[in-house]
């Protein structure tokens, strides 16, 4: 270093053949955990737990350190690539739906901490508040690894109890990361010299969050999009995947700037630059954008291929094979694994930990609720119609279609229950967000004790294994139901390109 320059040097047989081995065992885990439980990052996890420092520490820590950058910016690209892929006309028509159960998965878990860690195992109260606060979180890595993995066989970001999950978690990631502001400060507040303006301590994030979630939209529709459409998108068509990679870059860097020094998530940023790309070009079937696949963009002169497309060519691969693989590894170098492995923390942790997967499985509840609220008239208009075709005039023909209304009346309560329980399940894991406000609270202030800290975790590990295993199993038995009805996939009210890997802009 004292010459300016890193010296050059072969690294050694051992080094080369474990980092060969991890990344190798990061694959083959992922492989064999998707074939037998539904759900590849769990063994991605299990290889982090054995390589880093929880078990084994086969890894160095400097890499590990390493690993852990390059996964969080995995994480950025795994909710990037949600944005693009994020149907815009199905999250405004589901926005109300998406914040009561948003706001129920924050609440149930801090209030039922409260009635199991306070009152029952008699934790202290600021305890308790940290401990649910990181349970109340929902994974947004975990959740689009989940969307992105089933897309094989349900492409569930165009299913309309997709579009309120993905709304949920987002909600939830920007309020669990309000709330890991305030437990980062609350150490400060603990120690003495310390003269913090509280209000603005907890106000700032919210602020920030409402005002990029409020601004975005607003500036996209009115100014960037048509400003987009009338001078450049034309261009863009010269130019294909370059264009759009320098785009994509640079508003992905602009929205993760604005989000973390404003003082929201970078990861809420990094949807809505998703989200903002996505809205730009023109949707009309001349439109340089509007094409049926890749191939046509990159070989029609006047047409360009589309911003997922550029995605898949460019950013998928490492994606998926190194950067996400790194990201729930990491997860794992987080896990304090032999820590959890005494009696009293064990049966702690389990019963926590089922109360902690109800309390997010609860939020399923609001969708049978919902169609009960409002699915009446949908079902009126229907029974008209069918009435209307048939012209019964007989009381045989008559009960019929009674029965043909309540056979068709079940399959929809039916599918309304299925996508509840998928909702919620989707919601339960709380992985990279839930750790990291845990270990914040444990690390940075004298609130949480050992014991708190561990039942915590356990909670944590095992529902971000639960959530990901159900919602797989899910998929996988009742496909074509998901699929199926008023929270299946959704016909667009626009024309659009069918984009590759089942993904679509709006």
């Amino acid at each position: 270093m004292a010459n300016g320059f890193l010296p050059y040097h072969e690294p050694g047989t051992v080094e080369i053949l474990i980092i060969i081995s991890f990344f190798f065992f990061l694959s083959l885990a992922r492989w064999i955990s998707a074939k037998v439980i539904q759900a590849g990052i769990i063994g991605q996890i299990a290889v982090g737990i054995i390589y880093g420092v929880p078990l084994a520490n086969i890894l160095e820590y400097n890499w590990q350190d390493t690993f852990l950058t390059l996964g969080y910016v995995g994480l950025i690209l795994i909710i990037f690539e949600g944005g693009l892929g994020a149907r815009v006309d199905l999250l405004k028509q589901n926005f109300t739906l998406s914040m009561v159960c948003a706001a129920t998965g924050v609440c149930f878990p801090i209030g039922l901490s409260y009635l199991l860690l306070y009152l029952g195992f008699g934790y202290g109260a600021v305890e308790t508040f940290i401990i649910g606060a990181s349970l109340s979180a929902t994974s947004l890595g975990t959740t689009f690894a989940v969307i992105s993995s089933a897309s094989g066989s349900v492409n569930l970001a165009e299913t309309r109890v997709g579009s309120v999950l993905v709304s949920a978690a987002v909600i939830d990631d920007v309020v669990g990361l309000v709330m890991l502001s305030v437990i980062g400060d609350l150490g400060k507040l603990s120690e003495e010299g310390h003269d913090i303006n509280l209000g603005w301590l907890i106000g700032r994030p919210i602020v920030a969050s409402i005002s990029m979630a409020v601004i975005t939209p607003i500036v996209t529709k009115w100014i960037f999009a048509p400003f987009f459409r009338r001078f450049i998108e034309y261009h863009f068509a010269r130019f294909d995947h370059i264009s759009n990679i320098i785009l994509m870059t640079l508003v992905l860097s602009a929205f993760i700037a604005i989000a973390g020094f404003t003082g929201t998530s970078v990861l809420f940023g990094a949807f809505l630059a998703g989200a903002f790309i996505t809205y730009l070009p023109s949707k009309h079937a001349e439109g340089p954008f509007v094409v049926v696949s890749r191939e046509e963009g990159e070989r029609e002169a006047d047409k360009s291929p589309t911003f997922i497309h550029t995605f898949e060519k460019y950013l998928l691969g490492p994606q998926q094979y190194l950067m996400e693989p790194l990201f729930f590894a990491s997860i794992g170098f987080a896990i304090p694994f032999v820590k959890l492995w005494t009696g009293k923390e064990i049966w702690r942790g389990v019963v926590y930990t089922l109360l902690m997967a109800f309390a997010k499985c609860v939020v399923g509840i609001w969708v049978p609720v919902w169609q009960l609220a409002l699915g009446g008239k949908s079902h009126k208009k229907e029974s008209y119609e069918q009435q209307g075709q048939g012209q019964p005039n007989n009381k045989e023909n008559g009960a019929s279609h009674e029965e043909q209304n309540e056979e068709e009346k079940g399959k929809r309560w039916k599918r309304a229950w299925l996508a509840a329980v998928l909702l919620g399940s989707a919601m339960v894991a709380r992985g990279e967000i839930g750790l990291l406000i845990i270990e914040i609270g444990y690390n940075e202030t004298p609130y949480v004790s050992d014991e708190g800290f561990i039942t915590g975790v356990w909670a944590i590990l095992l529902n971000t294994i639960i959530g990901p295993v159900t919602v797989g199993l899910l998929v996988r038995f009742h496909r074509q139901k998901i699929e199926e009805g008023e929270w299946g996939v959704q016909e667009r009210s626009t024309p659009t390109s069918n984009h590759c890997g089942g993904h679509g802009a709006v």
